[in-house]
This record gives C-alpha cells, structure tokens and sequence, in this order.
C-alpha cells in the first residue's frame, strides 16, 4: 500500500524521479476487492448502523440506504462519489476491516513517474542525508501509545496510512480526535471522501511476522479496537488542489478524524483506552529552533511490508514547493509508502513534546519526508472538530 505521496523532484532536486504514489494504494492483487466476510455466515453490511442524519445526508444525493447495505459503498460513479466537506458519511460497517482486509491493505504499488516539478520556488534547504528508519519495539503501546493505522476504501481497492491519537481541548483526558493527512481521507481536486475510514491505534502491538499476522485474531491485530471515523475535516486547499502524485497541495495536506469505536457498548474515550493522546502545537518553532523531530509510522513499500512500526529522528530542513505557500518542514528518512499521515513530533513551543507535522511527500528513493508546517488553517480544521463535539 503506498502511503506517501510521491513527489517528482524535491524542490532543490535536478531530474525527475520515479516516486511512489500518494495514498497507500492497494496492491494490484487485491484491487477492486469485496470486503471479504467475516468467519460466520452473516454478512458484515447486515450488520451496518447509519444514523438517521447520515440516512438524510445520503438521501439528498440520491444514495439509497439499502442499495448501500447491500455494496452501494463500491459504486465510485462520479456522481456518487461526495466530494464537499459538509458532506463526509461514513456509516460503520462492523467486522468489515477483518484480519486478512487489513493486512492485505497494505501492500505496496508499483512506484510511477509524474511530470517533473520544477526547481526552487522559495526557501529551500539541501536534500537531507537519508536517515535509517529505526523498527520501534514491542509492544507499540509502551513505546508510541499515540500512534496507528487508518484503514480506508477507495476506487482501487483497500488502502492505508498512518496516524496520531490527538488531545481534544472540549473534552480533557477523553479525546477521540485523530490526526493523519488529507490524502488519506480525500482524494483531492480529482476526487472525493474516501469510504469506510477506520483507526487502529497500536496495529499489531506485539510486532508479530508477517507469517505470524496471517494466524492472528482481530484481537491480536488490533488489541485496543477498531474506531471508525464519525466527522473528518481536512484543508479546502487539499480539496481543491491535492494530487495523487506530485507536491500539489501538499502544504496544507492534512486532516482531523473524530473517531467512534466500532462495536459502541463502551463510555471509554480513544485517549482513555489507549492512555494517551498528543498535543497539537499551530506554532512551532521555526526551523533553526527545532533541534530535532522525530517521525512514527507503518511503511508498506520494499524493503518494508506494513506490519511493523518504525520511526526517524533528524533535524529538519525546509522545503519550498510554491512561494506563496507555507513552507515545508523535510527531515532525513528510509520510511516508505505507508508512512503517509504519520505524526511528526517535536518540543513544541512550550518545549514539551507535541505533534507538529504529518508525513505528506517523499521520493520512490525513499531518502527523505516532508510534511506541512501547521499554522491557522490546520488549527482552523482542528477547532471545528472540537467544536462540532464539544456537548456530547
């Protein structure tokens, strides 16, 4: 599954490169897949809930509510595909993200090669010196408790990032607010919202093999839940410009998830099952301030199979991709397609550790990451969030 998005030539960069595509993609075995069934008879879409506002909302664009029980969820038409912001649905379908769909989810594309972006628009720093992504380890949860995976369907089939378990300021020490990139919930200017979007925080928590993970049990798989999105939010600017391939939205490719679990019966927030949750800090040092960031997540592409946890820690640099947009921070990293989401963490600017970033871009050598510096129109899309659950 390819999670970062490819970028053809860092801004600094002479040639074109082969990069790998944006949004973990599936992999060519797997594209176009039904979601397999669970070990019973019954079907998971049996078991779907919509509430009533999402029953009204889908209505409105003319989306039958048994049609989508029965694998309307499939039907990528233009026309049906919801693109807006106000009009994000995401009704859970329960024991659709089974074992096998969401370690098959992460197989990796080929890489593909873009249209050059050409050099230098602005301050921009030297390429980085490629940084050994280092494997976390077991179990997840005692090393990066904050950190996961987002599982999500698109046209080709079954995808996946990486994402961060985020304090909410409505509700202290009870978050279920998510924080990944916006090509993993929205397909950008060419498409729309991505479809049953779910978050698995400490995704194989033991660190099992790959030949383990195909005998594991869900719980084993996802030992803390599954919590499926209930609202995401992410820039008009990635709506209206994010790309597939390329650097285009890019800094402003980002989004927020508020998550439900998936099975409900519990009063447990995301933050207090997992027992913790990050701060997000919308003013970060500027770059020389920042002695070192250090980046989390699941990369899919060889040498990396998407099962295991890895991170890399660097200093970052900047990357410049348009001058009349928000520079880039860009680090040192071997971390492939998967990676995509993942949080980026630093002192923030009250020198306690926060998430300040999201991987966003990399090249197919998979020598460098780069992600979007949050400012106000991150804080913006985080704050309506809040808002919008902030009595409940």
């Amino acid at each position: 599954m390819r999670s970062i998005r490819p970028l053809l030539t860092a801004a600094s960069a002479v040639a074109a490169l082969t990069l790998t595509v944006t949004a973990c993609g599936p992999s060519e075995e797997n594209a176009g897949d039904k979601p397999s069934a669970p070990a019973t008879a019954q079907n998971p879409a049996d078991k779907i809930k919509i509430p009533e506002d999402l029953k009204d909302r889908l209505k409105e664009h003319g989306i039958d509510i048994d049609k989508w029980r029965d694998g309307e969820w499939k039907n990528w038409d233009h026309d049906k595909w919801l693109r807006e912001a106000k009009d994000f649905v995401n009704p859970i379908i329960e024991d659709l993200w089974d074992p096998d769909r969401m370690r098959d989810a992460e197989r990796p594309d080929k890489p593909v090669e873009e249209e050059d972006i050409s050099g230098d628009k602005g301050v921009t720093d030297p390429t980085p010196a490629p940084v050994r992504a280092k494997a976390v380890g077991a179990k997840y949860h005692d090393n990066a408790p904050e950190s996961g995976k987002v599982f999500f369907d698109g046209p080709e089939g079954s995808m996946v990032c990486s994402a961060t378990v985020v304090k909410d300021p409505a509700h202290p020490g009870r978050s279920n607010m998510v924080w990944t990139a916006g090509h993993c919930v929205h397909k950008g200017k060419k498409g729309g919202w991505y479809r049953n979007i779910a978050f698995v925080p400490s995704y194989n928590d033991a660190a099992l093999s790959t030949a383990d993970l195909e005998k594991a049990t869900r719980e084993q798989i996802a030992p803390y839940g599954v919590w499926w999105a209930d609202w995401v939010k992410t820039s008009d600017q990635w709506i209206s410009q994010g790309a597939s391939t390329g650097g285009a939205g890019a800094p402003y490719d980002f989004a927020v998830i508020q998550v439900t679990p998936e099975k409900g019966g519990t009063s447990k927030s995301l933050e207090e099952t997992v027992g913790s949750a990050l701060p997000v800090d919308f003013n970060a040092p500027a770059v020389p301030k920042i002695t070192g960031m250090k980046a989390t997540g699941y990369p899919a592409a060889p040498p990396f199979d998407g099962q295991r946890m890895f991170q890399c820690e660097d200093k970052p640099g900047r990357l410049s991709l348009e001058t009349n947009q928000p520079t880039m921070y860009r680090i040192g990293c071997t971390m492939t397609g998967g990676s995509s989401g993942g949080g980026w963490v630093a002192k923030g600017s009250d020198g306690k550790p926060a998430l300040v970033s999201n991987t966003s871009i990399g090249p197919s050598t998979a020598g460098w990451l780069a992600g979007p510096r949050l400012g106000p129109e991150a804080k913006a899309i985080f704050d309506e969030v809040s808002k919008k659950y902030a009595g409940q």
